[in-house]
């Protein structure tokens, strides 16, 4: 797999073009569908990682135990897709047993190799200890010519110094 750290982008920065959220994102798609060989199909793109967790764990349904940050704040990992790829369903699951707090994150997409982003999700999570400490996310879209596909996790939205995690990432 192709990876390159690169620079904490920030969100205000990102243009998103009004009213283009998906129209016909569906939550819980229960398709039973192939899962896209992600290492064939992109190079991935990370604000950072923790050596023992790296983002394959994440993207490869053959490692884990998922991907984490080096350390606190905003983080963005983005697929650059070698070429433009049709998606109709993208599987998220985070996990996080240690610490209570809300996270966000938004995932987006770019038919323009990243010149222009159009929202997918946007959503508030909380993880608490005695709580749910599991969150997993099942979107069925219909998203042609794909060439960028990001997501940003802001692991605590009251700016605490949580680490980001993700412990799956599935496309189709």
């Amino acid at each position: 797999m192709r990876k390159r750290i690169i620079e904490p982008v920030q969100i205000e920065q990102i243009q998103i073009e009004p009213n283009q959220t998906e129209a016909n994102l569906k939550q819980n798609a229960s398709i039973d569908q192939e899962w896209l060989n992600i290492e064939e199909l992109v190079e991935v793109e990370i604000t950072s990682e923790d050596t023992a967790h790296p983002i394959e764990s994440a993207l490869l349904p053959t490692l884990s135990p998922g991907w984490r940050a080096a350390g606190p704040g905003i983080q963005t990992i983005r697929l650059r897709f070698n070429n433009p790829q049709d998606l109709k369903r993208i599987r998220l699951n985070f996990v996080e047993k240690k610490s209570d707090r809300t996270h966000e994150y938004i995932l987006r997409w770019s038919p323009d190799d990243g010149q222009s982003y159009r929202e997918i999700v946007r959503q508030q999570w909380t993880f608490g200890s005695k709580k749910v400490s599991n969150q997993t996310e099942d979107y069925q879209v219909e998203l042609a010519a794909v060439t960028v596909l990001e997501l940003n996790i802001t692991p605590d939205i009251s700016g605490g110094d949580a680490v980001a995690t993700l412990a799956q990432l599935r496309l189709a």
